[in-house]
């Protein structure tokens, strides 16, 4: 029977409806249409963008641009604020990192280990990452206040020395990476927890059969394999969260003092909006991204030699 209506007649319908592999592939354009369409837009095309902008001298809010090839990277090399910027992001992130995934963990085995009160602590645990950075960045402000705050209170009431945590070079850049370690906890947690509950009880027992009855034998010789897939997975997304640090430094210290606690994406909205040098900024975005990606990379591949996965 000859199918009815109008779009039946069309010759890419009765040639898709004769071969079923052409109907298979107009239905996943179509449907994965939408999303690349998006994709191009939202991401490859602004990317394209600061490529082309950052080989400029544009400046925001300027009529007109010269090209000036790969000077901006080369002023971007040669600056000061930027390697001090860079330094501040990778101490920063070499501080964040292994400090978020270890308090995560050890977290997460005390809440499973739990009897009572689990969601109590997870709650408690997740609000920071679920809360408002800026908010949250004002609330440790004021316990960070140098003559006023809760935290010098304590210390001094202990007899302990005190700081002006965020006005001391020293301090500034420990200080923050504390924040973004307390920050970023409660979603390293959550991931550990999910990767604790799926373990096979088998194994702990088998564990048991072999002599590894101790805590610490079974966390050596199970938990930690088995949580290789989700350490992996903590690892990047942690790492590229701290890499992308700017409402901290913004709020609480504007990079000071000097060039203490100025990080890459400060680096970037500074030259880019206060001092208006657009294509110089662009650079700063485009090494940024470089950075970031090949980082990424070598800690996938290097982290997936030693992942075990079930």
């Amino acid at each position: 029977m000859k199918p009815a209506g109008p779009s039946a007649d069309r010759p890419g319908t009765r040639k898709a409806l004769r071969n079923p592999r052409l109907a298979e592939t107009l239905a996943a354009w179509s449907l994965a249409g939408p999303a690349l369409v998006l994709l191009v837009a939202l991401f490859f095309l602004p990317v394209f963008a600061v490529f082309g902008i950052a080989l400029t001298d544009w400046q925001f809010g300027a009529s007109s641009l010269s090209f000036v090839g790969f000077g901006n990277f080369k002023e971007v090399f040669a600056d000061e604020g930027f390697r001090a910027s860079l330094v501040n992001t990778i101490l920063y992130v070499v501080i964040v990192v292994p400090g978020t995934i270890i308090l995560g963990l050890l977290i997460a085995l005390s809440i499973e280990s739990g009897k009572s009160c689990r969601a109590f602590y997870r709650a408690i645990h997740f609000l920071p990452f679920m809360a408002t950075l800026t908010a949250m960045a004002i609330a440790w402000e004021a316990l960070l206040h140098p003559t006023i705050g809760l935290v010098n209170q304590t210390l001094a009431s202990l007899g302990l020395p005190t700081a002006n945590w965020l006005r001391d070079e020293q301090t500034v850049l420990p200080t923050l990476a504390i924040i973004g370690i307390w920050q970023n906890l409660g979603y390293a947690m959550v991931l550990f927890l999910a990767g604790l509950k799926s373990i096979p009880q088998d194994l702990y027992d088998a564990a048991d059969i072999d002599g590894a009855d101790l805590w610490l034998d079974r966390l050596r010789t199970v938990t930690l394999p088995m949580l290789g897939p989700v350490s992996m997975f903590v690892f990047i997304v942690v790492a590229l969260r701290a890499f992308e640090t700017f409402d901290t430094v913004q709020v609480l210290t504007q990079g000071g003092p000097g060039h203490a606690s100025e990080m890459l994406l400060y680096t970037l909205y500074r030259e880019s909006f206060e001092y208006l040098r657009t294509g110089y900024g662009a650079s700063v975005a485009v090494v940024f991204l470089f950075i970031v990606v090949a980082l990424t990379l070598i800690q996938a591949r290097v982290m997936d030699d030693r992942v075990h996965y079930q």
